[in-house]
């Protein structure tokens, strides 16, 4: 017999008509959209300047973001901020956020090991991002790596073929109606700890400041 369940996602969560980014942190540390709030320690929410004039939109938060409740606080946060600041990028005018705002894991022994986050991860999550572009509305969307670009560009997406240029946004989204402001500009990039994986890091890094530097003088 077919399950009567109610698919699950972060709607039911989220404020109906939201004031501000603090209101919509608040509901999301109650979400229960989807089983990764089982595991993880807290929801880890958006942060930054309600102006800001570029949006940030990462993966997941990773161990240390998950203990803290801030994203993008490990080192693949610190190695972005090194990359916004040899872009010349303001930090002051950043809002940084993720697709999934719970920690994807596996144990092995006493270590929790980042899982990727899977489609239906990616959909249960994404009414926060919506919610959070309705208010923000900035002029620039800079996506980091492939789970971001799967749930603001769509599943065909891909980060290799199409990093570093200026795309139309809403209209580059899947499902632009489901984002409710002007147009503006979205870039898609590698994700920071792509760059920690590397082989070669300096080879890495300076492509990532180099898209970065796209997103300044757009």
């Amino acid at each position: 017999m077919a399950s009567t369940e109610p698919p699950p996602g972060a709607q039911e969560w989220v404020p109906p008509h939201p004031r501000s980014i603090a209101e919509l942190k608040d509901a999301a540390a109650g979400c229960r959209g989807c089983e990764l709030h089982e595991n993880a320690t807290q929801t880890v929410f958006g942060r930054g300047a309600e102006q800001a004039r570029i949006v940030f939109v990462g993966e997941q938060p990773g161990d240390v973001e998950d203990q803290r409740g801030l994203p993008f606080v490990g080192p693949a946060g610190r190695l972005l901020r090194e990359a916004v600041d040899d872009a010349g990028i303001d930090p002051a005018e950043l809002y940084i956020s993720n697709a999934v705002k719970h920690f994807r894991f596996e144990m092995r022994g006493k270590r929790r090991i980042h899982q990727t986050p899977g489609p239906a991860h990616i959909t249960a999550c994404r009414p926060w991002l919506v919610a959070e572009f309705s208010l923000l509305q900035p002029e620039l969307v800079v996506v980091l790596g492939a789970t971001a670009a799967k749930a603001l560009l769509g599943p065909s997406f891909r980060v290799t073929r199409s990093r570093g240029r200026l795309m139309p946004w809403p209209a580059s989204a899947e499902h632009p109606e489901d984002f409710p402001v002007a147009e503006i500009q979205v870039l898609a990039t590698i994700h920071p700890s792509a760059v920690l994986r590397a082989d070669s890091r300096e080879i890495a890094y300076r492509g990532l400041v180099d898209d970065l530097k796209v997103a300044a003088t757009a």
